[in-house]
């Protein structure tokens, strides 16, 4: 494979998952660690990346003052259109983090009352623009790659509360594993969040479906909605209705 080729595999990657894994990206490739190594060196330095220990991440995941680029943003505005009708007033939501909710976010009606708790930081902020919603940040050690709080503190306080909603930002979903993410200390959090709420909606972009990642964060069995920017009658969409979850 070709450099030219290598680095868009890899941009395509990171823009569907909003982050890789260096060791990932040697297997699937079938390259050296250095080569992946100088891949997304230059990369970064293109701008098309964020490099970390271990990996990259999107530039638009990553939380920054300036206004990064969504990938698939008239997509994610879909799906954050149909979730959004299932948030009533008086509701206490779960919310996890990544770009599709904040655009969810962006959209949420002025009057709405609800409550919302996450352990994202750059959710929360975006919520702070809201005129009335209320917002709860359970916070302590932050992961500075998901920008988020991780802990047993923050499992510990998920685990003290009622739920009725849990908005799930998801990285991978098919029918054999559920959905799969990479980080343990994010997976932990996300854990916590379904167990603490009576209803989970999984919003993923179609590029999303039917691809795994190596760890489980939850079996399909915990998941009552699934919504993408697909027609629900879609074909993709089949296998996830017939194990029981509603799709939109």
């Amino acid at each position: 494979m070709l450099k030219k080729e290598r680095q868009a595999y890899i941009i395509q990657q990171i823009n569907i998952h909003n982050k890789v894994l260096s060791a990932d990206l040697c297997v699937q490739l079938d390259v050296s660690e250095d080569t992946i190594r100088r891949d997304l060196q230059e990369l970064a330095e293109e701008s098309k990346l964020i490099k970390v220990h271990g990996g990259a991440l999107a530039k638009s995941f990553h939380f920054t003052i300036e206004t990064n680029q969504v990938y698939n943003l008239s997509a994610k505005q879909v799906i954050a259109k149909k979730a959004i009708q299932l948030i009533k007033d008086g509701m206490l939501v779960a919310i996890s983090g990544g770009t599709t909710m904040r655009e969810l976010i962006k959209l949420l009606p002025p009057e709405l009352n609800a409550t919302f708790v996450t352990s994202n930081v750059p959710i929360a902020l975006e919520l702070l623009n809201h005129p009335t919603v209320e917002v709860i940040f359970l916070g302590n050690k932050l992961l500075k790659s998901a920008q988020m709080a991780v802990g047993a503190e923050v499992v510990s306080r998920f685990g003290q509360i009622k739920a009725d909603l849990c908005l799930l930002g998801t990285n991978s979903i098919d029918t054999v594993d559920g959905i799969t993410d990479l980080e343990l200390e994010i997976i932990e959090v996300k854990k916590a969040m379904i167990n603490a709420s009576k209803k989970v909606v999984s919003l993923a972009i179609s590029e999303k479906l039917n691809t795994a990642q190596r760890l489980v964060v939850c079996g399909l069995e915990k998941v009552d909605v699934l919504i993408t920017e697909l027609d629900p009658a879609d074909e993709l969409l089949v296998p996830y209705a017939k194990k029981g979850i509603e799709v939109r």
